[in-house]
This record gives structure tokens, sequence and C-alpha cells, in this order.
């Protein structure tokens, strides 16, 4: 359904180190950069858009991410932790979403909450 997304961030240099690692896991890379701008995804495709705003942010926004399987979910969570996320939600199976619905949530340096999630 979408193409592309794009987040205000109030420090791209820090934003970019935090998306590089925590994407590494799932597959993504920082595919494109410039003077206010950083664009992940998988090779040749940037899907997110990191955008340099000096001005207010407003209010998170949720990315959820798939994953290829549970040790993906588990770096993703790990690796966004030691790059300045916070946690909120640790790995681990979500049974009111589904039985088989396994995530881990962080809360990136501006405030989105970012999920990896696989199914199985």
């Amino acid at each position: 359904m979408f193409d592309h997304v794009g987040l205000k961030v109030r420090d791209l240099g820090i934003s970019t180190e935090f998306y590089r690692a925590a994407l590494q896991p799932l597959g993504h890379a920082l595919q494109s950069s410039g003077d206010g701008y950083a664009g992940f995804g998988p090779e040749g495709a940037p899907a997110l858009w990191l955008y340099q705003h000096d001005g207010p942010l407003g209010a998170g926004t949720h990315l959820a991410f798939r994953a290829a399987d549970r040790g993906a979910v588990q770096r993703f969570h790990a690796q966004a932790l030691a790059t300045g996320g916070r946690d909120n939600g640790a790995p681990g199976v979500r049974s009111d979403y589904s039985a088989d619905y396994y995530a881990a949530f962080v809360i990136d340096p501006d405030g989105h909450n970012v999920e990896a999630v696989c199914f199985g």
C-alpha cells in the first residue's frame, strides 16, 4: 500500500545512526543521504526517509517493520537499545494480537514507537 514514509527528526546524525543499527538485522540499510535527509530500505529502494527538522515534531509515529524471524526481532531490539532507543516492549509473543505475533518495540530518539515483527 505505501511507497514510502517520512519522519521529521531533531538530530539527523543521531537518528541516522539509530536507524542504521536498528534496521540492519531486518535487511535494511542507508540507501541515500544528503543535506538534511537520509533514506533507508532494501538496496536501491529507500522507503523510510528521515528529515532534519528544527521546529516541533508533534506526536510520535508508530512504525512496524517485518522481520524474517525471531532472531532478527531480537537483534533489532538489542541494537536499537544500544544506539539510544528506549525499551517499549521486549521481544516476545503478543498473543493479544495473534498466537504467532512475535514482536519487539522501542522508542527512537525522537519519540517514535518502532516495532519489528515476525509471524511464527
